[in-house]
This record gives structure tokens, C-alpha cells and sequence, in this order.
């Protein structure tokens, strides 16, 4: 086992019977991310950092025309996400399994591309997130879009707020990616894709997307 699952699953592996339950509260803007993936008839859609399969279950539920797959870094994690699967009679809708954000390989789920994928809080716990994003970045199809939700800079909220806010996200390993905008907007232009970011509740939290053109 990596160093990475082995921290995750040290981390959260006795909070997965209430990890969603705990983070709905300050895991802001995810269901709006799932709102607007909007993946086409037939689609598939690639969840990076899947945790308990609460997102996964979520858009297959909202979406069902897709097929939605998921991995993750953590065996805890994952055997978490596949009892929800199972008990949400998702089976044949969602298939989940190991693998590293930075690492993953392309066939991972068969060589078919992906036509929507998205981070869910995750690049703000990942070590190595700039090699995360530009993995996900260059396997984008055309037509496809790759989508994040996470922490902003906070730069509308006042200061005893970030304080608090980033030392309680400190002792979960989560560090809030400050330079995330102009990072994401090079690797567009590194990949040719179209950038689209929003800052939501004062920079809380913040929305984007990354497009590929389907010409």
C-alpha cells in the first residue's frame, strides 16, 4: 500500500459511517457541480478521489443516462463506496476501484474516454495536485469537460474565519490551493481547453471548467 492510502485510510477510516454526514455542512458547491455535469446520452463520467461514493451515487441518480466510474487512493475508502453502491441498487450504473489521482492509467475503466471528469474536494488533499489536475487535463476528449469543486481563498471572509477555517482543515491533511485559478487557466492553455471559474460565498468555495472544443 502507498504512503498516500496508508495516511487516507489512517485518516478517515473511522470516520467513513459518518464522513457525509460530518462534511455536508463545509463541502460547499459540490451539488451544484453535479447539476451542471450534464454528460451526453450514453456518456461516462470519471469521479478522481470518489471517497464514500456519495457524488457518484448523487449524479447517477441525477443523470441516469450516463455510466459513472469512480476511484480512489484509500481501501478504506472504497469499501465505504461500494456498500453505498450496493444498497443504492447502483451496481450496474457505478463501478469504483484503487488507484493514485497522479498515477491512474489511462484504460483504467477500458479505453473508452471520459466525457465528464471531476474533482470533488480532493486537490486540496492531494500531495502532488498539479500532477493530479494535468493527468486529468490531457485525457480530456473532445467535447469533454473536466470539473472542480473545492476551497477558495477566502478573500471575502474575514480574517478570524480563514484562521480558523485553515487550521480545523489542517488536522484533516486539507490545504486550500490559493494559486488554483492560475493554475488551471495555464493548463488550459497548455491543453487547449477553455477555462471557466467562479468564486462562490466570498470565496469560500469555487466552481470551474475546463472544456474541450468538440471540433
Amino acid at each position: 500500500m502507498s504512503d498516500a492510502a496508508l495516511r487516507m485510510d489512517r485518516m478517515y477510516g473511522w470516520q467513513t459511517g459518518i464522513y457525509d454526514a460530518t462534511r455536508r455542512p463545509y463541502l460547499l458547491g459540490r451539488d451544484r457541480l453535479i447539476e451542471s455535469l450534464a454528460p451526453p446520452l450514453n456518456g461516462r463520467v470519471l469521479e478522481i478521489g470518489c471517497g464514500t461514493g456519495r457524488n457518484l451515487i448523487r449524479a447517477a441518480r441525477r443523470w441516469p443516462h450516463a455510466t459513472y466510474f469512480g476511484f480512489d487512493v484509500s481501501p478504506v475508502m472504497l469499501e465505504k463506496a461500494r456498500q453505498e453502491v450496493d444498497w443504492a441498487d447502483l451496481d450496474d450504473s457505478i463501478r469504483v476501484t484503487l488507484a493514485d489521482a497522479v498515477t491512474f492509467p489511462k484504460g483504467i475503466f477500458g479505453d473508452a474516454p471520459f466525457h465528464r471528469i471531476y474533482f470533488s474536494y480532493t486537490l486540496s488533499m492531494i500531495p502532488e495536485w498539479e500532477a493530479a489536475l494535468d493527468r486529468a487535463a490531457e485525457t480530456i476528449p473532445p467535447g469533454g469537460c473536466l470539473m472542480i469543486a473545492d476551497f477558495g481563498d477566502q478573500h471575502d471572509l474575514p480574517w478570524l474565519f480563514r484562521r480558523v477555517l485553515g487550521a480545523w482543515l489542517g488536522l484533516f491533511d486539507v490545504t486550500p490551493r490559493l494559486e488554483l485559478e492560475a493554475v488551471l487557466r495555464a493548463t488550459a492553455a497548455r491543453y487547449g481547453l477553455k477555462c471557466d471559474f467562479v468564486s462562490l460565498y466570498r470565496g469560500y468555495t469555487f466552481l470551474a471548467a475546463l472544456r474541450r472544443s468538440a471540433s
